[in-house]
């Protein structure tokens, strides 16, 4: 850390700054040199010596003395960027004003009269800052500081390896310097590693702090999905003025790619020696997702057809986005590329629950939520990348973190954010059909979750989860509830053989969900039962032969069927069911899902401590509005279906989304004199009319008495008999004619973009803790929260 000498000087200097009432000029260099020339201040010290209070004192009553510190800090990391910095004097100049800048911004951006000030060009300052050049030509202070981040990253000597064989050759010249050749790591589109080198990942790692703070300023701005969404930071830093755009796009990502936690396979590794790259990698992660916070809904995402050879960007047209970053991103096509990413992503989704087997053994990662908005990034702006990730089964090393991280946080308050990005992810791959083909490949590996054991596939694991969400998590995770059976539905149709175990929790959800008080106390609840009946019918019509376990479980629950098809809707009815719903408020009672013991050393899902900060999410759209319908076709093509007129298809599936529920909601028919929404028998009539019980009905028809017949003839009560002949069984022509195929796709929404752009920016902003860098400031995208 700083000496005490240095910190003494730099507190005096800024005790200096905000008792001066008359403005400091620009060129009183003594003065303002005492803020970064002769002080070796950390950017802990920096926060600790520059008091939030007196930095808004400066701000309300000598504003141009901020300006000008602002001002003399960029023309400072200008300078260091021209020169080269290669004299250490110089580095700590560049570092100091880093720090300086990084602290003193939020309160740039809290304040909206200052907003437009780093987008002014300062009188007499031209690029060089000798103010001799025309002022027409003077860039935009924000510009300036953008360009000499960029420039510093690439520094030889200071954030890369410099290439110079002997101090005898010239220092390299930073402006012919080509930074493809500086390439932080190797990977996508560089094949070189360089040596790993400590002080060059600090100084990356501050310089990137500084940048992250400058695209902060959407953190306060309130969510509005009309506010265009650009971020005038990202938006010039990303465009072809930045001319370091492709290698430090192409640096973040490999960094973060070919980060190993794991101390280079060793385990207990990472106790003998600190591991100086996380912070990078972190760092590197959140700088990563925040260029790329693009709403993909709003504009024309490249589609890729022409590959070209040579190239780790494919070059066909159309060019895409203005951003280079999310153009960069949609452009990799290389088959190994792709898996580079893929295997990168999976190994440290995976970190986690590495730690369960040997604990402690490696290091613990904690940005899973950025690498997951990471991967979500991918497979909505690449769509090679998202064949790719389901064309074999590696998406599995992806689901099964996922499904993991799910389970952990379903309890837990303050993790709301990491159980949507989850379900939005499954819910976009389970769009593509591969998807739910991958789901059959038995599960083996065991890492300890707080589920059930049982013995299956990667099918079954991510329907006993869904099942313990549903049941046992949180209440606001009940509009999550949409699209868990959302997902269900969207791979039903491939799912060869469910476990007995998962047969009884798809039937235990319907039990809960087809109660009377559960159906009647809501306008969408009916939903719930649909999509269910959706799944068994698919199930039924297209994978009977190896699905005796459901077919066994649907005949020994018969009467949830019987009892949905004689649903009552006579007023006294609904009114009594919703008394009972008023003594019983538990949404999902236990009761009828035999448990059974959790695996071998897994912890419950615990609550977040009392206390715990969170920041609020705005809220995501309805699933209708989330997702667009499509038939498969014969030869296994999607039609998209055009949103169907009000009643809704042969099958019953309910054409109504949350919001027309919402609009019936507002119907004077159907509203009590409190103006609370209330059933009424025409409402019932409504949809139970267009329960696709057909063919379970005749299901059970079939195969009721015959299962009947052999247990009076062998006098069995012994399960294994009747399941082999339903193994055996065949309902070939019995059944009605098959549906077609039903999927509902994730469709980019503006929506959506907004949501992730709250998570996000809530995420970095909990992350950020050392230094706290917006911390108490007037934040104003989300609210903080104690749980």
């Amino acid at each position: 850390m700083g000496s005490t000498d240095s910190k003494l000087n730099f507190r005096k200097a800024v005790i200096q700054l905000t008792t001066k009432t008359q403005p400091v000029e620009a060129t009183d260099d003594a003065f303002w040199d005492q803020f970064w020339a002769d002080t070796a201040t950390s950017v802990q010290d920096v926060f600790a010596l520059v008091p939030a209070a007196e930095i808004r004192a400066v701000r309300e009553e000598s504003p141009s003395n901020l300006a000008t510190l602002c001002y003399k800090a960029v023309e400072k990391l200008v300078q260091g960027a021209e020169s080269g910095c290669h004299s250490e004097k110089e580095k700590q100049i560049v570092l100091n004003c880093s720090r300086l800048l990084t602290r003193v911004l939020p309160y740039i951006f809290e304040d909206p009269d200052w907003r437009g000030f780093f987008w002014s060009t300062v009188p007499g300052a031209g690029r060089g800052g000798q103010g001799e050049e025309d002022d027409e030509h003077a860039r935009p202070l924000a510009e300036s500081l953008l360009l000499a981040i960029a420039d510093l990253l690439f520094c030889p000597d200071f954030t890369v390896q410099s290439h110079r064989r002997s101090t005898v050759d010239s220092a390299e010249d930073v402006h012919s310097l080509d930074s493809c050749e500086y390439i932080w790591e190797a990977g996508v589109g560089f094949a070189h590693s360089p040596q790993p080198n400590y002080i060059h990942d600090m100084n990356r790692m501050e310089l990137l702090k500084l940048l992250l703070t400058c695209f902060s300023e959407a953190m306060y701005l309130p969510p509005a999905p009309e506010s265009g969404s650009t971020n005038p930071w990202v938006q010039f830093f990303c465009s072809t003025e930045n001319r370091h755009a492709l290698p430090l796009f192409t640096s973040l990502l490999n960094t973060v790619c070919a980060y190993d936690p794991v101390g280079y396979g060793i385990p207990y590794n990472h106790l003998l020696f600190s591991d100086y790259r996380e912070p990078l990698v972190e760092e590197a992660a959140q700088v990563l997702i925040v260029t790329l916070d693009h709403d993909s809904a709003s504009s024309a995402s490249p589609t890729v057809d022409g590959t070209t050879t040579g190239t780790a960007m494919d070059d066909a047209d159309p060019p895409g986005p203005e951003n280079l970053f999310v153009n960069y991103l949609s452009r990799i096509h290389r088959e190994e590329d792709f898996q580079f990413i893929l295997k990168g992503i999976a190994r440290l989704l995976s970190n986690p629950l590495l730690q369960t087997y040997l604990p402690n053994s490696t290091k613990k990662i904690q940005f899973h939520q950025e690498l997951l908005v990471l991967f979500w990034k991918l497979c909505d702006f690449n769509k090679k990348f998202l064949f790719f990730v389901l064309k074999s089964s590696d998406v599995l090393d992806i689901l099964v973190p996922i499904l993991f991280f799910l389970n952990d946080a379903r309890a837990d308050q303050s993790r709301v954010g990491l159980m949507h990005i989850g379900v939005f992810i499954l819910l976009l791959l389970s769009g593509e059909r591969n998807f739910g083909v991958r789901l059959n490949k038995p599960y083996s590996i065991r890492v300890p979750m707080d589920i059930p054991v049982f013995t299956g596939t990667h099918a079954d694991l991510l329907i006993v989860v869904f099942h313990k969400i549903i049941t046992s998590g949180h209440q606001r995770l009940q509009p999550l509830f949409d699209c868990l059976l959302t997902i269900v539905v969207n791979v039903s149709p491939y799912l060869k053989s469910l476990s007995m175990v998962t047969a009884n929790k798809l039937l235990h959800l319907l039990e809960a969900f087809s109660t009377t008080w559960f159906l009647f106390s809501a306008a969408q609840n009916h939903h719930l039962v649909f999509f269910l009946l959706e799944v068994f019918n698919n199930i039924i019509q297209y994978q009977f032969d190896g699905n005796s376990n459901l077919v066994y479980a649907i005949i020994r629950k018969r009467s949830i069927f019987h009892q949905l098809a004689n649903l009552p809707t006579d007023p006294p009815t609904i009114h009594k069911a919703l008394q009972r719903r008023r003594r019983t408020p538990e949404p999902l009672s236990r009761t009828g899902s035999q448990e059974g013991t959790s695996m071998e050393g897994s912890r419950p899902a615990a609550p977040a401590e009392p206390g715990t900060l969170k920041t609020s999410l705005v809220a995501t759209p309805g699933i209708d509005k989330l997702t667009e319908k499509s038939q498969v076709s014969e030869d296994g093509t999607l039609r998209s279906l055009e949103p169907e007129p009000q009643q809704s298809l042969e099958d019953g599936s309910p054409a109504k989304g949350p919001s027309q529920a919402w609009r019936e909601q507002r119907r004077p028919s159907t509203s009590s004199a409190s103006g609370q929404w209330s059933p009424t028998p025409e409402w019932v009539l409504s949809w139970k009319s267009k329960l696709p019980l057909q063919t379970i009905m005749r299901l059970l028809q079939v195969l009721v008495p015959q299962v009947e017949k052999i247990c009076i003839d062998k006098g069995l009560t012994d399960e294994s008999e009747i399941l082999r002949f339903l193994q055996h069984g065949t309902l070939v022509g019995l059944l009605p004619v098959p549906h077609p195929i039903l999927i509902r796709k994730y469709q980019a929404n503006s929506g959506t973009a907004m949501w992730f752009r709250t998570y996000m920016w809530g995420v970095i902003y909990l992350r950020n803790v050392d230094p706290p860098v917006w911390y108490d400031t007037d934040v104003k995208l989300f609210e903080i929260q104690r749980v």
